[in-house]
């Protein structure tokens, strides 16, 4: 009896050190811990979501949020979705999109010394060098008329061709009158080559073939795909010598970079710069794919000969020297930006030979 009356007792002392311990317990216990809510960026591009470009800027997001591990994640709006290719550029600054992808010269007169990327007679027939130079201009002259983005990377296809519709061309009498799809400095290269340059984006340029809105446009062989411009056209003409090229730029909503910390935009800047030659790598398998999907279709391609190219060339070459005038007139360095991006073609195209169509 004594025993149970003693084992009751220290029962009770026992629970009342444990009910006077807990409130020290509960306060030394860490809580768990708040899931980190991670950041969510929208990313608008001018292609429509199969085009291979479309999976290339969708293969960056995927290593910017591998190597961020899930802190950062986006959401991907192809062409016309969220902010068309034309109001891309000012969707950034104002904030319609985070990041947004497009084509330079559909913001006309925003661009002037990035012209330079868009000239004629400049680069080898190879989209990794013409990304390589495009990203290092960028990169070396730093252009105040992107300072109101972060601009992520600036890349450039591969010199261009002219696809028509009914028509053959073989000659610049051929090419003469007839109107082109063309924006910016292939606006200029079209006109002086002596046909009519029509501005529109390359999303408009299907159905204004198809309806005989005009009569070609510029483009390169991976559009006969990708943008089913083999289904309106019969006839390419490649001329590299004399080709176009359009630079595109990625560029990041200035107060959604200045947000992220420092070791977040290290990983964007990265991955961005890692990019620029999968960018041109991706391109030029798009051409080849391009190509030969359109030779299955029947399409025709035309390869100048060397004195019928040496004519367009001499066509759009002042074009060079008008630029520098032009931008000397705005107190800008055309002619270094010029040069600079000469000798880096030169460079690159060393390491990286031209790209066989056939």
């Amino acid at each position: 009896m004594k025993n149970r009356r003693l084992l009751s007792v220290l029962g009770v002392i026992c629970l009342a050190l444990i009910l006077a311990a807990l409130p020290f317990i509960g306060a030394c216990a860490k809580p768990a811990p708040t899931p980190v809510k991670p950041i969510e960026l929208s990313v608008s591009h001018l292609y429509p979501a199969a085009y291979g470009q479309a999976i290339a800027i969708a293969d960056w997001t995927a290593e910017i949020e591998r190597r961020t591990e899930g802190k950062v994640t986006f959401t991907l709006y192809p062409v016309g979705t969220l902010v068309s290719p034309v109001e891309m550029y000012e969707g950034v600054v104002k904030g319609a999109t985070d990041i947004g992808m497009s084509v330079f010269a559909y913001t006309r007169g925003r661009f002037a010394l990035s012209e330079v990327l868009d000239l004629p007679g400049i680069y080898p027939f190879n989209a990794v060098v013409t990304s390589r130079v495009g990203d290092d201009f960028y990169r070396k002259f730093k252009p105040e008329e992107y300072a109101d983005t972060h601009m992520l990377y600036v890349y450039v296809h591969i010199t261009g061709t002219y696809s028509t519709a009914d028509k053959p061309v073989n000659t610049l009498e051929d090419l003469k009158g007839m109107r082109i799809r063309a924006t910016g400095m292939a606006g200029r290269m079209v006109e002086a080559l002596g046909a009519v340059p029509v501005a529109m984006p390359a999303s408009d340029a299907y159905d204004a073939l198809a309806k005989g809105v005009v009569d070609g446009t510029v483009g390169t062989p991976n559009m006969l795909k990708g943008w089913r411009f083999a289904e309106v056209t019969k006839y390419t003409t490649i001329v590299p010598e004399a080709g176009y090229v359009s630079a595109f730029f990625v560029a990041m909503n200035l107060d959604k970079w200045n947000a992220l910390s420092p070791d977040i935009q290290k990983i964007f800047d990265e991955v961005s710069a890692e990019w620029v030659e999968y960018t041109g790598e991706v391109w030029n398998e798009m051409e080849m794919e391009g190509y030969q999907f359109a030779k299955e279709l029947g399409h025709t391609f035309i390869t100048l000969p060397p004195e019928e190219s040496a004519r367009w060339v001499e066509a759009v070459m002042p074009l060079q020297d008008d630029y520098v005038k032009r931008m000397e007139a705005k107190g800008l360095p055309g002619k270094e930006a010029l040069d600079y991006c000469k000798e880096q073609a030169e460079k690159y195209g060393k390491i990286y030979p031209p790209l066989k169509l056939d």
